[in-house]
């Protein structure tokens, strides 16, 4: 598998460590400006030369762990091997980045799909890993309960009526209301239809409520 110095982040595993970036890599991103250039700048620039593409990695890395953990099951570990796994895709691809698209729906569509590949060559169901901040935002966000009467719940029950909701409007919602994605964004991310978004979003949410309804959480 092709691999890039500014790919190899510092990660432990055991007693093994793999060190982070490039003296290259570093040498560049101490030039003033490159931060502030846009993605599709820094695009233009990766595609002559791969450490490039570090800066955008440092831009999307936290926030695509993140996911990754919001819509599975998966370990830090393996987590960050789908990260990277995605970041190589994306880098082999860039070319064919349509750059009338955000990067960053680009970006979240590959790791989603990376995601849905790894669980299933491991024969593992996709659900989510929601922590606690995360439940009461959702919650807040797609139905309209309150901080104190989730507060009040057994959040595990109510966190089992997220995971019970069918995948594809899970997606759908876990991308608007954790995410904040707007419906084009989902659009782009899922390669759906924007009204097919609009229609998994109405829908998740009318079966949350009856899922949390059943877990006996007063929803006005």
């Amino acid at each position: 598998m092709q691999t890039f110095p500014f790919l190899f982040r510092s990660t432990t595993r055991g007693n093994q460590t793999a060190t982070a970036r490039s003296e290259e890599y570093d040498m560049h991103m101490n030039e003033p400006g490159y931060q502030e250039k846009t993605d599709a700048e820094i695009i233009e620039l990766a595609k002559s030369n791969a450490d490039f593409f570090g800066v955008l990695m440092e831009r999307y890395e936290s926030p695509l762990l993140r996911y990754i953990h919001r819509i599975s099951s998966f370990d830090h570990d393996d987590a960050e091997d789908i990260l990277q796994e995605s970041f190589i895709k994306a880098y082999r691809n860039l070319n064919d980045f349509d750059h009338d698209s955000k990067f960053s729906s680009w970006m979240y569509r590959i790791v989603h799909n990376q995601t849905i590949d790894n669980a299933r060559k491991n024969k593992t169901r996709v659900t989510v890993s929601i922590d606690e901040h995360d439940l009461i935002h959702f919650l807040r966000a797609a139905t309209d309960i309150e901080n104190e009467t989730a507060r009040k719940h057994d959040l595990a029950s109510i966190a089992d009526a997220v995971r019970s909701l069918p995948e594809t409007y899970r997606e759908a919602l876990v991308l608007r209301f954790l995410e904040e994605k707007s419906y084009e964004e989902i659009m782009d991310i899922l390669h759906i239809p924007k009204g097919t978004v609009a229609t998994l979003i109405s829908r998740g949410k009318k079966i949350l409520h009856e899922h949390l309804q059943k877990a006996d959480v007063q929803t006005n």
